[in-house]
Formats: structure tokens, C-alpha cells, sequence
């Protein structure tokens, strides 16, 4: 049988291209992984992004939604829960405007390279994928050309619901209490 995602280091933040999310949740699911999926397609602004992040990854109600608790959700609270197996994370459709811009982007994206250190620390795989939304065109106008450059695959919203694609939050107490 074939390893999934044996080609992709173990603790990882990368582009979601070469990657369909149903075939991430299957390799979670082949390698024993939590499988942390969020769709940010209607975020406008960081709040929107965490918001989105807590109620998709099932984070605790006291999350503070700001960056820094988003990092200890994923580190030192999951940490804390329990030997963990590894981890698959997709970010779909991060914002990509003034409201939520390049900074704000890469700070979020830092937050999940610093959680795949904190768990490459403890010989623990976790691998995040992201995609940007793209900007679309009004209806009416022609979209933008740009040369040279790929169409991105995430010009389509899938329509998946995040309960659907989430195995086991390691954020779900009652889970761990059961296996506990």
C-alpha cells in the first residue's frame, strides 16, 4: 500500500496546489491523523479569519480569538490533552484584500509554521495547506489576464461541509475523555 504524502516533509506549511482537500482527509485518515479543515471563502477581516478558524476547528469557547491564543489552541492546549498522532490542517480561501492583506496573511501563516515547529519539536508530523481566494471580477467585466500565470484551482468554492471533512478535533474534550 502506498504511503500518502510520503513526498511532503513532516512538519510543513504549503500551498494547497498539488493537493485536492478530499485526498488530504484520506491520507489523514490512512496515516491516523486529526484532519483540521476551515473554508475562510467569507472572511473579510482577521476577526472573520478566527472566527471561522474556531468554529470550523472546534476550538474551545474561552479561544481569545487573536493570534496568540490561536497558537496555544493548536500547541499547548492540544499538547496538554494527550499523545497525539500527527496532524493534516487545511486554510482554504484566505482572504486576499485590503481588509485581511499581505501582512495579515503572513502573520496567520506564521502561526501555523511556528505550530509546525512546536510539533516538530516533539517528533510529531504536522502539515498545513493553504490556498488564497481569488479576486473575482464583477459580473459584466472580463476577468483580469495576467501572463504567465497559472489558473489557480481555487477560483470554485466547494461546497463541503466542515463537518463532513473533520475526523476528530483535538480540541473535542469529550473525545479525549472518552479515549482517555
Amino acid at each position: 500500500m502506498d504511503t500518502p504524502l510520503r513526498n511532503v516533509k513532516p512538519n510543513i506549511v504549503q500551498s494547497i496546489r498539488a493537493y485536492g482537500v478530499k485526498d488530504l482527509q484520506a491520507a489523514a485518515e490512512q496515516l491516523g491523523h486529526h484532519f483540521l479543515y476551515a473554508n475562510l471563502a467569507k472572511a473579510q477581516s482577521k476577526q472573520d479569519v478566527l472566527e471561522l478558524i474556531a468554529a470550523q476547528y472546534t476550538l474551545p469557547s474561552h479561544f481569545g480569538k487573536n493570534f496568540d491564543a490561536l497558537y496555544d489552541c493548536m500547541t499547548d492546549l492540544v499538547h496538554k490533552s494527550g499523545p497525539q498522532t500527527g496532524f493534516i490542517v487545511v486554510l482554504e480561501h484566505i482572504p486576499a484584500h485590503a481588509k485581511f492583506d499581505k501582512e495579515a496573511r503572513e502573520q496567520l501563516l506564521d502561526i501555523f509554521r511556528d505550530t509546525a515547529d512546536y510539533w516538530s519539536d516533539r517528533k510529531i508530523p504536522f502539515r498545513c495547506f493553504y490556498s488564497f481566494s481569488v479576486a473575482r471580477a464583477s459580473k459584466g467585466e472580463a476577468p483580469i489576464e495576467v501572463e504567465n500565470e497559472e489558473p489557480m484551482p481555487t477560483d470554485k468554492l466547494l461546497d463541503v461541509s466542515p463537518m463532513a471533512l473533520r475526523m476528530s478535533s483535538p480540541f473535542n474534550a469529550g473525545y479525549w475523555l472518552a479515549a482517555a
